[in-house]
């Protein structure tokens, strides 16, 4: 037994909100189920349901919406084809400025 001065104290630390989440067998076993049906390791998939849990309690946090990946997809590739079409346009631009000061030029 460790004996302290008076002067002395043991470290203790304190945790505070901490919140854990208690599976039940049932719960357990059947994303274990589920996780071994498709070939990934069961905690892989409680470690997917956590971070789109967080992911969604941070997207309520900041008043954001949750968008799944599939529509993100969509809306990456709408993004692209949109700078695509914008630097083709920017170019016709460029383009016809270059024809109005050559015309321009000649007379």
């Amino acid at each position: 037994m460790a004996r302290h001065s008076a002067n002395e104290f043991p470290t203790v630390e304190v945790l505070t909100n901490v919140q854990r989440r208690r599976w039940t067998l049932a719960e357990k076993l059947s994303i274990s189920f589920v996780a071994r049906r498709h070939g990934i390791a069961p905690n892989l998939l409680f470690r997917w349901r956590k971070l789109m849990s967080d992911g969604g309690k941070e997207a309520i946090r900041v008043d954001d919406l949750v968008v799944g990946a599939s529509e993100l997809k969509v809306l990456k590739r709408r993004i692209r084809e949109l700078e695509r079409l914008l630097g083709k346009k920017t170019m016709e631009v460029e383009i016809l400025k270059e024809a109005i000061e050559i015309a321009r030029e000649k007379n």
